[in-house]
């Protein structure tokens, strides 16, 4: 059996020690019963999440989306069991049935934990270092948050501070997302984060020596966090007594976040399967289990075998959650009281409402004017800054490229940072050289709630960010990347940092909303329906210019993303151009050598396919007439998007081949974006569809 450790610190009894070991019996039986899954970790993680479900965490099982609770975010997805045993034996709805059908069809308990879908699951995780990544962008949030709702309060006394517990394995931490963010971390001193490494040294490979060297805790140290150590107990299991009091240490260190290494068995006490590989990932065996449930006193015989004494005995939690909800109700209400304004501005936050008058701010841009799209970004956002104050974000070290700096006298910088302007509750964040980092952390930041979230930098470079995006794109939540130098116009630069094939990889990712405007009046009408879409939980990326392009009259058919930007004269359209971002000029240019010729053309701004696509087919057939079939579609980049917008007969524009270093005007000449090459496109697709 569990040794029972002896403490003054935890109040452990029989029941908690039973209640960790039926932990394990849960672990193998549903691994062992659907025949795959990962039963070592959670077996040996067993007594540190019980630790903090049970003990530390400050949360509501009966109300998961309590404002005042702790977040918890497991980052060794793999390892799922370890939160859904806590949940179910919290009593956050989950049920042994749930247990009984893991990883099958319809099942509350899938392979990984997916947000949205199990309550009590705070992030989706299993691409190893993500939720890392997540725990820093919550303790991020957390921080502005409190900045925006009770500033003054001294430490640990306002009902906005709360903890954020994450626990990650080796994977987690040799993935090069959870370096950077870490190391974002530490520089931001988030003294509200507490990560638990569960020091297995076990990966899918085998004994972690394979790949590993370094001194981990050397290396946090290094970051600028808390570090700790927990001992094993001599039998080798991990020490609740132990992790108890670095836990709570780490709670009351509030100048740096808090890094914790336990060292673990995998699959403990598992006689033979123990400090194996093969525990990592697939399921024991029946005399394996059989032999485990020996060694921890459960009768071999049965599955899911959980005693009534240790259920009530966990849900327990409940009236525990009660009672601290209720503590914090009182305090929130005072709160209230004593900030009438803030409070109406939190209801109106958490409602998912924008501030009355909120459009009225948005600019126009005067038509004829060349703007750049990433300018007008930039205009966009310093005006709503002032208006929205949920509404922060910043670059990873490209602000001034990327026009995303919300406030020039204010960046949101732990206190004790030289830099003018640093605040730990400033508008404008410095995500440092970390894509990566940058995509992940703004994901926890909008899990966290509360605020509105952005980040920008070159679209090439969404690369580094598509892990995360496709994660927030999976989860629905509303962050917004803003990315500029959106093609070969970033000129001199060259093909290494000139996106060709982004546009149409973004695109494929399911829920992920891109947007191109074709102008600074389109990239007002983006922002404000992104904005206006928040609630609608969705990830939009934005693409801009870096060099000038014409500006059009404004158009709110913008925000249905495509619509008639100029129509045919002289009788119906026989051949439809359409564009997108930069080359919508080329389109309407192409228009008015075909008008002369007498072909009534019309152009087609289309700056989101994902847009376009949500519209009822009598918009889109008014916008595309299904009767006209000579259609060209321009983009400077790959044209797999629009060939289902073209059709048989039309025609397409693009780049399918990298760029080059040069001027964008030349460019654009030598790779044939130009009016002449879309006309000509158009001619050609007309003829097509008169046969």
């Amino acid at each position: 059996m569990s040794t029972k450790p002896t403490t003054t610190d935890l109040e452990w009894t029989e029941l908690d020690r039973r209640a960790v070991d039926t932990v394990r019996v849960l672990a193998m039986d549903s691994v062992q019963k659907v025949g795959n899954g990962h039963p070592g970790t959670a077996m040996s993680l067993a007594p540190a999440a019980y630790v903090l479900f049970q003990k530390l965490m400050r949360h509501d099982p009966a109300d998961a989306q309590w404002t005042g609770r702790d977040r918890f975010v497991l980052s060794a997805g793999h390892s799922s069991l370890t939160l859904y045993i806590q949940l179910y034996l919290a009593g956050y709805g989950l049920e042994l049935s749930d247990l009984e059908s893991f990883r099958t069809w319809g099942s509350k308990t899938p392979g990984h934990p997916e947000y949205g879908h199990t309550v009590g699951v705070e992030t989706t995780t299993g691409p190893l270092g993500q939720g890392v990544a997540n725990a820093v962008g919550m303790a991020m949030a957390a921080r502005y948050e409190r900045g925006l709702y009770d500033p003054d309060a001294p430490a640990g006394t306002s009902p906005f501070d709360h903890t954020i517990w994450a626990i990650a394995g080796d994977g987690c931490l040799q993935e090069g997302i959870s370096a950077e963010a870490s190391s974002l971390a530490g520089h931001q001193k988030l003294g509200n984060l507490v990560l638990l490494w569960d020091d297995n040294h076990i990966s899918i490979e085998g004994d972690t020596e394979t790949a590993v060297s370094e001194d981990t805790l050397k290396r946090y140290e290094a970051y600028g966090w808390h570090v700790q150590r927990v001992e094993q107990l001599p039998d080798g299991d991990l020490d609740p007594a132990g992790l108890y009091r670095a836990l709570k240490a780490a709670q009351a260190e509030t100048e740096r976040p808090s890094f914790i290494a336990a060292r673990s068995i995998i699959a403990w006490p598992a006689p033979h399967a123990q400090n194996t590989e093969a525990a990592h990932g697939s399921a024991l065996g029946d005399a394996e289990v059989a032999a485990t449930k020996k060694v921890l006193g459960f009768d071999p015989e049965k599955s899911f075998d959980v005693s009534d004494e240790v259920l009530a005995h966990t849900r327990e939690a409940l009236d525990r959650g009660r009672e601290v909800r209720g503590e914090w109700e009182k305090s929130f209400a005072a709160w209230r009281t004593a900030n009438p304004e803030r409070a109406a501005t939190f209801d109106r936050i958490r409602a998912g409402e924008l501030p009355t008058g909120w459009e009225e701010k948005l600019p126009a841009f005067e038509a004829g004017k060349s703007v750049a799209t990433r300018a007008a970004s930039g205009k966009v956002l310093q005006a709503l800054g002032a208006v929205i104050p949920e509404l922060w974000g910043g670059s990873a070290d490209l602000a001034g490229s990327n026009n995303t700096t919300i406030d020039k006298t204010s960046s949101f910088l732990p206190v004790g940072n030289p830099l003018p302007g640093a605040d730990p509750y400033g508008r404008t964040v410095h995500y440092g050289i970390r894509e990566h980092a940058m995509g992940s952390t703004m994901n926890g930041i909008a899990l966290h709630g509360n605020t509105r979230i952005y980040g920008g930098t070159f679209l090439v470079f969404s690369d580094y960010m598509r892990p995360a995006v496709r994660l927030a794109a999976l989860m629905r939540v509303p962050v917004t990347y803003v990315w500029t130098h959106d093609s070969i116009g970033l000129g001199e630069d060259g093909p290494t940092h000139q996106p060709v094939e982004h546009l149409a990889a973004l695109r494929a990712i399911p829920g992920l909303n891109i947007v191109r405007p074709a102008d600074a009046n389109e990239t007002a009408v983006a922002w404000r329906e992104i904005l206006r879409r928040h609630d609608k939980g969705a990830p939009h990326g934005l693409a801009l210019t870096r060099q000038g392009v014409p500006t059009y009259e404004p158009n709110d058919e913008a925000a249905k993303g495509g619509y008639v930007l100029f129509d045919a004269e002289g009788g119906a359209p026989q051949v439809v151009l359409i564009g997108t971002g930069s080359e919508v000029q080329l389109a309407v240019a192409a228009r008015e050598q075909l008008q002369a010729d007498g072909i009534p053309t019309r152009v087609v701004s289309m700056p989101s396919v994902e847009w376009f696509d949500e519209q009822d087919q009598a918009y889109k057939d008014s916008v595309l007439p299904p009767s006209v079939k000579a259609r060209v579609a321009v983009e400077a980049g790959i044209g797999l998007t629009w060939y289902r917008y073209v059709g048989q007969a039309g025609r397409i524009v693009s780049l399918e081949h990298f760029g080059a270093s040069a001027d964008g005007k030349v460019l654009f000449r030598e790779f044939g974006f130009t009016a002449e090459a879309v006309a000509a496109a158009a001619r050609e697709s007309l003829t097509d569809s008169a046969r």
